[in-house]
């Protein structure tokens, strides 16, 4: 995310929540790097488990200073619905 992004904050967290279109949250740490806000620690797991490939499209919708909604699209452009049931409990995130 550009910096740009963070003037939506009055103060960046040091975690998000993403919350995918069935409602399930996941939690991600953030750092800086280069000028730019990273999805690190977490997100190569979310990555993993929701199958997302090169020539996906991922996006991201600002819901709370702490929650992302997370839309995946396929190289074909169709919704990715992921299931809740297939995250590992630890680290999905608790509401």
């Amino acid at each position: 995310m550009p910096l740009d992004f963070t003037m939506h904050f009055v103060a960046v967290p040091t975690e998000f929540k993403l919350r995918n279109n069935t409602g399930c949250s996941w939690k991600v740490m953030i750092k800086l790097m280069n000028d730019r806000v990273i999805l690190d620690q977490g997100w190569s797991t979310y990555a993993a488990v929701h199958q997302i490939n090169i020539g996906y499209m991922v996006t991201f919708k600002l819901l709370t200073p702490d929650i992302l909604k997370v839309i995946i699209f396929d190289d074909d452009g169709i919704e990715v619905v992921n299931n809740c049931r297939k995250h590992d409990k630890a680290f999905t995130a608790k509401e």
